[in-house]
């Protein structure tokens, strides 16, 4: 099991032994593909962990942008926080209903807006399910809290900053999507993108860094897959992914290793696959 720590990653033991502590707040961050058909908001009124407020990555975005789920404008995700009745001096812990796939997204999300006490549950609902732990369908009582935001723009890249990072070969680019995405074996999910990937990435599907019950491998495991994917951890770090969501566990996984020099694509392959002035890698290379 890996260690708890409260601005990462902590345990369903950790999240049951703290639950009714009054500056803890839980989020349900659960968020699906688009082909799933299948809708978050609605499971999570048929049941989620005690005290969870349920966070809807696609409401709080940048509805100004027509790529998915981008970064909201600071003043839509104070508001939204808010009234989810989280403020300065609470310690968050978000999973999902997957173990964990999208709840690192938020862990990102908050991150890139100054919010450091925040961790993803290890393992998500079907861990703490599987332990035994209950869930219900109340709803808590909300207050509103005032939330400091401080964005770290070091922590998010645009277009423009990956594709210079492509051509110079001066960070490493690492694809968080299957193998088969990757090599553009396997249609996208989204219709009308390229198949295929940014030149000179490297793919690390985010499914190997984590166990068989969906929690995440340790340090040194997931250090081996990095080596073997073949990163070069002495340069920074971009993760990207499909559209921007299974990359944070990339970023989740690095900020456990102890590395803190990594930024995350935003638009992903929604953005780059779908301009075909930008130029597509296939296979392995």
């Amino acid at each position: 099991m890996a260690q708890d720590d409260p601005k990462t990653l902590v345990s369903t033991n950790w999240l049951k032994e703290n639950l009714k502590h009054p500056n803890l707040r839980v989020l349900d961050a659960s968020w699906h593909l688009p082909n799933e058909n299948r809708d978050p908001a609605s499971e999570f009124v048929l049941g989620h962990i005690p005290t969870a407020r349920f966070f809807d990555i696609d409401d709080i975005s940048d509805h100004r942008s027509a790529l998915p789920h981008m970064v909201p404008p600071v003043e839509k995700f104070m508001s939204r926080v808010r009234a989810l009745g989280i403020g300065d001096g609470h310690q968050i812990v978000v999973y999902d209903s997957k173990g964990l796939f999208s709840a690192a997204r938020v862990w990102w999300l908050f991150r890139m807006m100054g919010h450091s006490k925040i961790a993803v549950l290890d393992g998500g609902l079907p861990k703490w399910i599987a332990d035994g732990n209950p869930v219900d369908k109340i709803k808590p009582v909300i207050r509103d809290r005032h939330m400091t935001v401080q964005p770290q723009s070091h922590m998010v890249r645009d277009v423009t900053q990956v594709a210079h990072a492509s051509k110079l070969l001066d960070h490493e680019i690492i694809d968080a999507r299957a193998a088969a995405r990757f090599r553009g074996e396997a249609p996208e999910p989204r219709p009308g993108l390229r198949a295929g990937h940014i030149p000179g990435s490297k793919n690390l599907p985010f499914t190997q860094l984590l166990n068989g019950d969906h929690t995440m491998k340790t340090t040194a495991e997931m250090a081996r897959e990095f080596q073997k994917a073949g990163v070069n951890l002495s340069k920074p770090v971009i993760t990207t992914c499909g559209s921007g969501v299974t990359a944070a566990v990339l970023s989740l996984a690095l900020e456990r290793m102890g590395k803190i020099d990594h930024s995350l694509y935003d638009g992903s392959w929604t953005e780059w696959g779908q301009f075909p002035t930008l130029n597509v890698a296939t296979g392995d290379s």
